[in-house]
């Protein structure tokens, strides 16, 4: 006579008794409401994640790209003399591998008008050929052009400041300066009129707002700065590898120079970021442990109420190891589900967030993401597979952990007790 064996861990038939009691029936409606609420939950807290935490990388990506894009990676200020040898300089510090190119710059503060009103603006010298090179305000006119900019003697000029001006390529902008002449009765301000050459959107509200470039020598004569410059901005073929590069720069200049870089610059603001991104995934982590809680709740009562049928089981030979993977794969179910689900959601969320945003705008007759607040013209979303499968593996590890009470609970249940009082 052969000895029946246990059956495998897994075996059909415990999936086939889990698949029935995640069926509904009028008499489990209550168990089966629980249950439809954790699926809910967790896949909604899935969801919900992989959007925020989409949201917030495409924030991050966008800001750094305009930030870095038009301000440069490495700032290289003169130490102990002026820089008249900016021309060298950069012309060394562009031959560094890993630079793209070194941008001699001088900076100020202006005020801005015209006869429908005005605004503070940092006025840039930059060299024609540079204006080029620099692809966010290049490859991002709007009206206007680039050509001869050294020769023409006028501003470019973005978007924004353009509307709040109300001008077009082609009319006078009015730049007022405190920093003048010197005359025997002190520094006398300096108004001069520039004709507006181009427009240009870099698509951060701030920089299009704000920034107003003239030719290098006008704006060396126009804040006093005759045969110098304030900086050379660097700009890197990899702006994360500002470390690798500051000795090689340093040694290209050949003189006393202040390094700082984009990270020093704006360390305040990305910091802020990253604090918060952590801030929302710990908050939205919540969501799904409630729901991970709602399952051992349903679980529960679900044991309560097949009690009579474990009893059965066991006296038909089921072992207790059997009874609770039949649970343990009940309440996985509805885990593994609900996540599949939410993954789902989210990444056709996470993908369409702006046209969301735009067709949800133009419903409400509102402006749901103004680019005055956020700085940026649209709402940016980029999906990190890496975070992604954190999040998913994060909720079915939540969902399996809270399956296991409940089940060891239904495989500690005693048959003739449970037949007695079922």
């Amino acid at each position: 006579m052969v000895e029946a064996r246990p059956p495998r861990p897994f075996a059909p038939f415990e999936w086939m008794i889990a698949g029935r009691y995640l069926r509904t029936r009028r008499r489990e409606g209550f168990v089966s409401v629980i249950a439809g609420f954790s699926f809910l939950g967790i896949m909604l807290g899935v969801a919900t994640l992989i959007v925020v935490l989409s949201v917030m990388n495409g924030f991050r990506k966008e800001l750094l790209e305009k930030i870095v894009g038009i301000n440069g990676h490495i700032f290289i200020a003169p130490i102990d003399r002026p820089l008249t040898d900016y021309a060298e300089v950069a012309s060394r510090v562009s031959a560094v591998p890993g630079v793209r190119r070194a941008i001699p710059m001088v900076e100020g503060q202006a005020f801005a008008s015209s006869q429908s009103g005005g605004s503070g603006v940092l006025a840039r010298g930059v060299r024609g050929e540079d204006m080029l090179r620099i692809p966010a305000i290049a490859g991002n006119l709007r009206q206007g052009t680039l050509e001869n900019f050294d020769s023409s003697g006028g501003v470019a000029i973005g978007r924004r400041l353009a509307e709040a001006l109300a001008l077009q390529a082609g009319d006078t902008i009015t730049l007022v300066t405190p920093r003048g002449a010197s005359t025997p009765f002190g520094t006398a301000p300096r108004i001069k009129g520039y004709p507006v050459v181009a427009v240009f959107e870099i698509g951060m509200s701030e920089f299009d707002a704000t920034f107003a470039y003239l030719p290098l020598s006008e704006a060396q004569s126009y804040f006093n700065r005759e045969g110098d410059v304030n900086v050379i901005e660097v700009f890197l073929e990899n702006a994360d590898r500002v470390d690798e590069a500051r000795l090689a720069i340093e040694e290209a200049a050949r003189r006393p120079v202040l390094l700082t870089d984009w990270r020093q610059r704006n360390r305040t603001f990305f910091a802020a970021l990253e604090v918060e991104r952590n801030v929302m995934f710990l908050i939205l982590t919540l969501i799904v442990l409630v729901a991970a809680l709602n399952i051992i709740s349903g679980l529960i009562m679900l044991v309560k109420d097949k009690s009579s049928d474990i009893a059965i089981l066991r006296t038909m030979g089921a072992t207790s190891g059997a009874i609770m993977r039949v649970f343990l794969i009940t309440g996985a179910s509805i885990g593994v589900v609900g996540t599949l689900a939410g993954f789902g959601l989210g990444l056709a969320l996470a993908l369409n967030v702006d046209s969301i945003r735009t067709f949800l705008s133009s419903l409400t007759s509102t402006d749901l993401f103004p680019a005055e607040l956020y700085f940026l013209s649209r709402l940016p979303a980029e999906v990190n597979a890496t975070e992604v499968l954190i999040v998913l593996g994060m909720a079915i590890v939540l969902s399996l952990l809270a399956t296991l009470y409940p089940s060891w609970r239904a495989a500690r249940l005693d048959p003739v007790e449970a037949l007695r009082y079922g």
